[in-house]
């Protein structure tokens, strides 16, 4: 009995091993199908990727020529290393990233030799006894003090790699002197090679395909800006419907957008720190007010936040009644709707870099509103109406004053930005006349309707057309 169990056993581990084996080409040809959706996925999402990797390789396979040529190798020798060395560790994503790196090692690569060498020489002077003893201090207090010297946020920010490279050079330089006789011809060719492979990094990123951190930073605030401009017209349009039980899609779609915009600040704060090395490109001139857009950015991340508290009463449990709904749902569809035109107006115009002279008038007429609003709560209502029950619907009146004050500091940061960046004045004569046909429209549906939500609903319609194509615009 056991003998047969036994044999069982093994009769089953064989078979299932068998298996396993003869299965082992399908799931090797899943896998391999599987990473091909995903390079194929990740060079569609952002094509700049694989023209990256391409210089890469075209700065490694340049510096590589110390090694293939003799010439050339006969006069870096084996320091030729680091040159490809440094190609690795500095080519970055961006122009501004592979320049601050590369200015970073380089400068700090010199700095440190220099002081390397002054301390073996001035070791060498005490002494055999006394000198790896001196060394040993010299390379103690330059760590310490290095080291605590990143602690410090500006240095933390611009020049943390510099001051990793410069412990390094130091301890490098210092130490090998103790077992080298040249140690000047040493620090000079790895000086060299170093200086010359951050130099072909600068090179290629600058005139081959160049990726702007900058033209990111730029893009990406004035993408939130938009993101939080199309939600507030989406949740204008759901205060404007009769039905209590209708969910808009657009809304919940929005809902995921402008969530990005809560986790930007970090992305915002590199992407300002790389663009601060850049040298001026395009539109963007020396000395661009980068710093700018950090504090756009701030602001438009608290409109967010409070959008988010007003995206929980889209679908909230606790529904008011109809009367008291229709007392300031004029009021409040024209607050949200407005100051999401204003947003958009100011995201084009970050985008355009023009001057927002439309979206004053959208921020005046959400401040009207706001006005007309607190006087309609001011004059209360009536006794027999449930405190409970106007809970909800004076929460959202707030939450929207809020926004509409946000609004209105956004788009006083944005002048600021188009004072600080000479932004263009002059607004196209096709906005205009878009503007001018949607005005008209409007005001034949006016005297058309007695209702304004069919209003409130074609206007959505353009604007919601207008950003599939504005997104559509930013992905090409």
């Amino acid at each position: 009995m056991e003998i047969g169990s036994v044999s069982h056993e093994k009769a089953g581990c064989f078979t299932n091993g068998l298996m396993c084996f003869k299965s082992l080409p399908r799931r090797l040809f899943a896998k391999l199908v599987e990473i091909a959706k995903q390079t194929k996925k990740i060079g569609k999402d952002d094509p700049r990727r694989v023209i990256h990797s391409l210089k890469v390789g075209l700065a490694l396979t340049l510096v590589s020529l110390f090694y293939y040529f003799q010439p050339l190798y006969n006069s870096f020798g084996v320091s030729a290393m680091w040159a490809i060395m440094t190609v690795v560790v500095v080519f970055e994503f961006s122009v501004g990233a592979t320049l601050g790196k590369g200015l970073n090692r380089g400068m700090a690569t010199l700095l440190a030799g220099a002081l390397g060498v002054g301390a073996h020489y001035l070791a060498s002077a005490t002494g055999k006894v006394a000198e790896p003893i001196l060394l040993g201090l010299f390379v103690f207090l330059q760590a310490f003090t290095s080291t605590f010297v990143r602690f410090f946020p500006q240095v933390k920010a611009r020049y943390d790699y510099g001051m990793l490279i410069f412990i390094l050079t130091f301890c490098l330089v210092s130490i090998s002197g103790f077992r080298v006789d040249e140690i000047v011809d040493m620090a000079h060719q790895r000086l060299s090679t170093i200086l010359i492979g951050a130099s072909v990094c600068v090179i290629v990123s600058i005139f081959v395909c160049p990726v702007w951190a900058g033209e990111d930073l730029h893009k990406l605030v004035a993408q939130n800006i938009e993101k939080l401009g199309k939600f507030l017209e989406g949740f204008g349009e759901e205060i404007s419907k009769s039905s209590e039980g209708e969910e808009s899609k657009d809304a919940k779609t929005s809902l995921a957008e402008y969530k990005s915009v809560l986790n930007s600040k970090n992305a915002e704060e590199i992407l300002a720190n790389f663009a601060r090395w850049e040298p001026g490109h395009g539109q963007f001139k020396y000395r661009h007010p980068w710093k700018q857009y950090l504090k756009i950015g701030s602001l438009t991340r608290q409109c967010a936040c409070k959008v988010d508290a007003l995206n929980g009463y889209i679908n909230s449990e606790i529904k008011a009644p109809k009367e008291i709904k229709g007392m300031i749902k004029e009021t409040t569809t024209k607050m949200s709707i407005e100051s999401g035109k204003a947003l958009k107006e100011l995201a084009r115009s970050v985008k355009t870099m023009t001057s927002p002279l439309s979206a004053n008038k959208h921020v005046s007429n959400a401040k009207t509103a706001a006005k007309n609003l607190k006087s309609l709560l001011i004059s209360g209502f009536s006794e027999d109406i449930n405190l409970l029950e106007v809970i909800p619907v004076a929460a959202v009146a707030s939450i929207l004053t809020d926004i509409v004050i946000c609004v209105e500091e956004i788009a006083e940061s944005v002048n600021e930005l188009a004072s600080l960046a000479h932004f263009s004045s002059k607004e196209t004569k096709v906005d205009s006349t878009k503007e001018s046909n949607i005005e008209a429209t409007q005001s034949r549906k006016i005297h058309a309707c007695s209702q304004h939500v069919v209003i409130t609903i074609q206007e959505s319609a353009q604007v919601q057309s207008s950003v599939q194509l504005t997104d559509q615009n930013m992905k090409l």
